[in-house]
């Protein structure tokens, strides 16, 4: 997949160019439809699948609280890279740019820069200055340049719409379960692993890989998952807590993972968490031994539901 960070990178002999646009946080099963359509329409004119999304995410400019990304950037290319579009457009979004108005949008960039000949949008899909560049503005427009307009209507799941509003919900709510069926994979926490107060081995008798919780990142629900996690090429069980372990006080947002039949020494190395089940919230116990012996049910429990899984 080619990604292109610049309008002005744009290449001028784009053959048949079918669109996309749209955020695009997690990728999930609803864009999958978006992109879906977008190959579908150029393997027909042979043309080129484009998709144009933008960084950072336009809410993280205009909403003084941000918005919590449920992929980092990086992510997002490396899903829509694996749904088989040929060319990303990543748009750097600024206060400057956010006031650029719907019809400037299409005549500079979609039909000067792309040519583009199908565009696909999703049902409610709105953009511009003001969101005035609604499905019935596009279908103009498509009227006035001469490209075609194809909406998708919602991908639901269980009546309602999936989106990524409707994910982030779950999440904070820790229905990891649903979650995972709105993304179409497991819920994932990626970073490399770093040093902590070492109390999960000298002290529990349950050593841990840390990973911290950039301030972008959209952090599930305090309180300890069943999880998988894949170290070096290797898928092990695991059991995960997130939150700011209240019995040491140490306010810090980690997870931090018991990684089943593992004893190796991996800090600094990468790993990926995935969340399978949340077990309970996060508990500040007494003592030591309290911790210790509902760190053994957890990891009981944890087994349990892998072993259904496998």
């Amino acid at each position: 997949m080619q990604i292109i960070r610049s309008l002005n990178e744009i290449p001028h002999n784009i053959h048949c160019a079918c669109v996309t646009i749209g955020n695009f946080d997690g990728v999930h099963l609803g864009h999958r439809k978006l992109f879906s359509r977008v190959i579908e329409l150029a393997a027909r004119c042979g043309g080129t699948s484009i998709a144009i999304t933008f960084d950072p995410h336009p809410l993280e400019v205009l909403r003084p609280d941000g918005v919590k990304r449920i992929s980092t950037m990086q992510r997002k290319i490396e899903l829509i890279e694996g749904t088989g579009i040929e060319i990303l457009i990543l748009i750097p979004f600024t206060r400057e740019f956010a006031a650029t108005g719907a019809d400037e949008f299409v005549q500079k960039i979609l039909v000067d820069k792309l040519g583009v000949k199908e565009l696909v949008v999703g049902y409610d899909y709105a953009f511009g200055r003001g969101r005035s560049g609604d499905i019935n503005f596009l279908r103009e427009q498509g009227k006035q340049y001469g490209f075609a307009v194809n909406v998708v209507p919602p991908f639901q799941l269980y009546g309602q719409p999936v989106s990524s509003t409707r994910i982030r919900e779950l999440v904070a709510d820790g229905r990891i379960d649903l979650t995972r069926e709105l993304l179409g994979r497991p819920w994932q926490i990626r970073g490399k692993v770093q040093r902590g107060q070492n109390r999960g081995g000298a002290e529990i008798g349950f050593p841990t890989a840390n990973l911290q919780f950039s301030g972008e990142e959209l952090v599930p629900r305090y309180g300890v998952y069943a999880c998988r996690v894949l170290l070096r090429g290797r898928e092990y069980g695991g059991v995960a807590n997130i939150g700011r372990n209240p019995t040491f006080r140490e306010g810090l947002l980690v997870a931090e993972t018991f990684i089943f039949d593992f004893k190796d020494d991996i800090y600094g190395e990468e790993i990926i968490i995935s969340l399978l089940e949340y077990l309970r919230g996060e508990v500040r116990f007494e003592s030591i031994d309290a911790l210790r012996t509902q760190i053994s049910a957890d990891v009981k429990e944890a087994k349990r539901i892998l072993a259904c899984r496998a």
